[in-house]
């Protein structure tokens, strides 16, 4: 077996430093390694890397070719229904969003939404990460009443777990683009600041962490803020993005 926890502390490391061609090559060389010595679990994890990493750096064609591998090493190890295929059910779906097919992304979230609801704890916070991300899918499908839904229980869901503010803010800026998605920019105005104002909240909780998250996180939310005028918290969470890539 492949040392998984010494691999993905690694990653972690990789990531944290903004280095994403390492972090590609360690999970390339621990995938061939995993193969080699018939490692199911371990190609399944490394697979499961792979994909989101591809997705991250917009490599769709890879991305797609972990995400269908990853589906195929699930049946062939015959978990079909356990919290380790949800896991991969969530990540495939993820990457299926991105690159713009909602249909197939949809039915790959309602398995893992089975799962996890039968096998998790309500407060688990992967059901927080599941809520969020199936709820993008949900906008993308224009049922913007099941999105709201799911963000509200995402939001529920990380308020009980320690640390997961980042992921808070997140879940409200997926509220604020909702809003605009379903009521146009003027309409939503009122209802998008509001959102902004408590994503910044939540993410100036944490607002000295070092970790690699933290500093995806700044850096997606970043973006965000940019687009609806806020530059200034924008210039903020990059400064603060900047601060963790470099160690300052």
């Amino acid at each position: 077996m492949i040392p998984r926890d010494r691999v993905l502390s690694k990653l972690d490391s990789l990531l944290r430093s903004n280095d994403y061609a390492g972090a590609k090559r360690l999970l390339e060389y621990w995938l061939a390694e995993a193969e080699y010595t018939r490692d199911g679990h371990g190609i399944l994890l490394m697979q499961n890397e792979l994909m989101g990493l591809s997705r991250k750096l917009g490599e769709k064609e890879k991305a797609v070719g972990y995400a269908e591998k990853a589906l195929s090493q699930v049946e062939a190890m015959g978990i079909a229904e356990n919290v380790g295929a949800a896991t991969t059910y969530l990540n495939s779906a993820t990457v299926f969003k991105a690159f713009g097919d909602p249909e197939r992304s949809i039915a790959l979230f309602e398995k893992a939404r089975t799962i996890y609801e039968r096998e998790l704890s309500p407060t688990d916070d992967r059901l927080g990460g599941l809520y969020n991300n199936m709820g993008l899918t949900l906008v993308d499908l224009g049922r913007f009443g099941e999105a709201e839904e799911l963000y509200l229980k995402a939001i529920s869901v990380m308020e009980s777990a320690e640390g997961k503010e980042p992921e808070e803010a997140i879940t409200y800026l997926n509220m604020a683009s909702a809003a605009e998605a379903e009521l146009g920019l003027l309409r939503a105005k009122e209802k998008i600041s509001a959102l902004l104002s408590k994503a910044a909240e939540r993410m100036d909780i944490g607002k000295d962490r070092t970790d690699g998250n933290y500093a995806f996180v700044c850096e997606k939310c970043a973006t965000v803020f940019g687009y609806y005028g806020n530059e200034d918290y924008a210039r903020e969470l990059s400064e603060r993005c900047r601060r963790i890539y470099e160690g300052n």
